[in-house]
């Protein structure tokens, strides 16, 4: 089985020649969000990714294996919703009403990407807006803090805790400590 353990991000300068040569790891994006993953490439060769937490790969992006070898990442064809609007307001619209939902969106120019739901294409259909089932490739946003959204069970919740509380700290000038407070914009804040 093959080992990989590095991952060099678009763009890697690696030549393109390269690049074309190397065996293709081709993955959904729920794959391509785990740091420890076994998995087939194209050629038929078993492998395992040992990547650092948090490492979300992305297409075109190379991985390197223990032998120093090249594994080209590509985004698999996955179900989607592809929204389109006449209007780009209606389009806005759309990607505030996914992202209150903390749904994972891809934004293109004229377009929003998402993993398939019924439930959302119906809201969506609804806020006047093209929701069609597609089978694309899906490449979300990373996420304010470039990691994607987390929740409180994720294993780096402890590292995005404090790189939030670390930004908090230069936007308002001073810690809190570790004592339940109302601060002087009279926010509370639960410690």
């Amino acid at each position: 089985m093959l080992k990989i353990d590095k991952h060099l991000s678009v763009p890697h300068n690696i030549a393109s020649v390269l690049v074309r040569r190397a065996p293709k790891l081709v993955l959904p994006f729920a794959d391509r969000s785990k740091s420890r993953l076994r998995a087939v490439l194209d050629n038929g060769t078993d492998a395992a990714l040992f990547l650092p937490r948090g490492t979300v790969l992305r297409g075109g992006d190379l991985l390197v294996a223990e032998d120093g070898s090249f594994i080209e990442v590509q985004a698999a064809a996955e179900s989607v919703l592809e929204v389109r609007a006449q209007d780009p307001h209606a389009l806005m619209r759309a990607a505030y009403h996914l992202g209150n939902r903390h749904t994972p969106v891809e934004i293109g120019r004229d377009y929003l990407r998402l993993e398939y739901d019924a439930v959302l294409a119906d809201m969506l259909r609804r806020l006047g807006v093209q929701a069609e089932r597609a089978e694309l490739p899906f490449e979300p946003e990373a996420g304010a803090y470039g990691g994607g959204h987390k929740h409180g069970h994720d294993a780096t919740f402890a590292e995005d805790y404090a790189a939030a509380q670390a930004v908090f700290r230069e936007h308002h000038g001073h810690d809190h400590g570790d004592a339940d407070h109302v601060d002087d914009a009279n926010c509370v804040h639960k410690h």
